[in-house]
């Protein structure tokens, strides 16, 4: 019999610019989805948990919102999750786009750098590369900081994830896992349900409304078969609320339809969801509303 291997656990941070796939990454490493994606950028705004179960071990991995200059209080809260993000951990996975070079990324590769533990380079989105320009990019960054490992992914369509995941655990430390099998993110079914309506919304409102839209859940009350759900839209202007509802509420209805299928695929019941939206002018400049709208550490599910 061979000599078996000790068990590793620890906290992985995911950390990137804006639009880099973090939260992809995270759903796709997990095998669930349990962080939202759009194509807006910032479309994470707090810290996403996730729980990896492998017969060698357990990664935690903490998506953050994108590293970004702060414009305004929410954009401060958001930067404030990072850093947090950046305490306590045992590894750290920064997500870079492969196809662009933003001039951002060498300030936060720099910053990062600094730190103690494990930093892997994560070269996303190599699906839309042919295999000698991804050999250029890792060329591109290996000399940029004394990265533990380079390992390049497509987490849209699953490519070299197997690798990835390998490299995680050969940089964790031995430990006992902490949290149990059944257990795959910290967030509640409220607070992941109030994600999905937002994503839904980002997702049917494309360019036309702008990324200041939150998502509360008014009212989740279960049944043996059903879940009844009534959830509200806040947007900044009477005129981004008269877009979201469309002509005789049909964007509404097309949002509510999306949000509800995937809602009843988390919760495994029949949904009925009820949608209104709500005009908060300058809510994301608001420390009252942005605790009442869930972006504040004490309210975090």
């Amino acid at each position: 019999m061979g000599e078996q291997k000790e068990f590793k656990s620890g906290f992985v941070t995911i950390v990137g610019l804006p639009n880099a796939g973090k939260s992809t990454l995270l759903n796709a490493l997990v095998g669930q989805k349990i962080a939202i994606t759009s194509k807006k950028p910032q479309t994470t705004r707090g810290r996403a948990l996730g729980v990896l179960h492998e017969p060698e071990g357990q990664a935690v991995f903490v998506d953050t919102p994108g590293v970004n200059k702060p414009a305004d209080k929410l954009d401060e809260f958001m930067q404030k999750e990072v850093s947090s993000a950046l305490q306590g951990i045992d590894a750290m996975l920064l997500v870079v786009d492969i196809r662009h070079k933003n001039r951002h990324i060498d300030s936060l590769i720099e910053r990062l750098a600094g730190s103690r533990q494990p930093l892997i380079l994560v070269l996303n989105k190599v699906d839309s590369l042919p295999t000698e320009q991804v050999f250029k990019a890792i060329d591109l960054y290996k000399d940029k900081a004394d990265f533990a490992d380079i390992v390049p992914v497509s987490a849209k369509t699953g490519r070299n994830l197997d690798e990835l995941v390998k490299v995680i655990f050969d940089h964790l430390p031995p430990g006992p896992p902490y949290f149990d099998e059944e257990t795959v993110t910290d967030q509640s079914e409220r607070k992941l349900v109030a994600e999905i309506i937002r994503e839904k919304a980002l997702h049917h409102l494309e360019q036309e409304v702008p990324h200041g839209l939150a998502v509360v859940v008014d009212r989740m009350e279960f049944s043996r078969k059903f879940v009844h759900i009534d959830a509200t839209i806040i947007c900044e202007r009477e005129s981004h609320k008269k877009i979201m509802i469309g002509k005789g509420g049909t964007r509404l209805r097309e949002i509510g339809s999306a949000a509800r299928y995937e809602t009843e695929k988390l919760l495994e019941k029949k949904v009925y969801l009820k949608l209104w939206v709500k005009v908060s002018k300058k809510w994301r400049e608001s420390d009252y509303l942005l605790k009442d709208y869930g972006y504040d550490k004490e309210n975090q599910e």
